[in-house]
């Protein structure tokens, strides 16, 4: 097996393993820059903490505008469904979270066109109903993400940090295969050779009539 790979061998164990573990929820912070222009994904995920009970969920997203002391409601998911709520978002969002399930975990919506109008603060509301065999709990949980828009993309420190990590997680990862094949190159010759030498010093054979 060649040195590239062993290295790919984790990242095929990871997809593996991330198959296999296809119904887990994991609740992922949303990103917090839009550029304008572009889409954006407002992400909002509310895990259930026991996944064999039944539920049904309803998404409400709520948004105020930088300058602006109340919430606007701008839009719901009920029923499979969603709806706009405010002309100011209106043919602009579009449902990113759970489909054809009752059962809502990912709430997220997605901006289309994004404005500098955009900027400010929203608010997701999940409202649970978890199904018991003789009653019914209700909760109900908010998100919130401050959004900033900008006219161009930046990209931050934390995204340059994390892109050098990963050269030199590659690189390293690379002289230590290099090392662990020379490790047993070195091993698998000695052994051989030390073969050779117990082979030398034993006597002849002697045949008998």
């Amino acid at each position: 097996m060649s040195a590239v790979q062993l290295l790919w061998m984790p990242v095929v164990l990871c997809v593996m393993q991330g198959r296999l573990s296809n119904g887990a929820c994991v609740e992922v912070d949303s990103d917090t820059e839009a550029v304008v222009g572009h889409g954006f994904k407002l992400g909002c995920i509310s895990c259930k903490m026991r996944g064999e009970v039944q539920a049904s969920a309803t998404v409400d997203w709520w948004f105020m505008a930088k300058g602006e002391s109340e919430f606007s409601h701008i839009y719901s998911y009920i029923d499979m469904t969603g709806m706009v709520n405010d002309e100011r978002f209106l043919d602009r969002l579009n449902w990113m979270g759970s489909k054809n399930t009752f059962d809502l975990q990912d709430g997220s919506i997605y901006i289309l066109n994004v404005t500098l109008n955009d900027t400010g603060t929203y608010r997701c509301y999940f409202d649970r109903t978890l199904t018991f065999n003789y009653y019914e709990f209700r909760t109900n949980i908010n998100k919130t993400i401050t959004l900033n828009v900008v006219p161009k993309a930046t990209r931050g420190t934390a995204s340059i940090l994390s892109e050098v990590m990963m050269y030199v997680s590659i690189i390293g990862l690379q002289l230590w295969l290099l090392v662990e094949m020379v490790y047993c190159y070195r091993k698998i010759a000695a052994a051989g050779e030390e073969a050779l030498r117990e082979s030398a010093a034993k006597p002849p054979l002697k045949l008998h009539p």
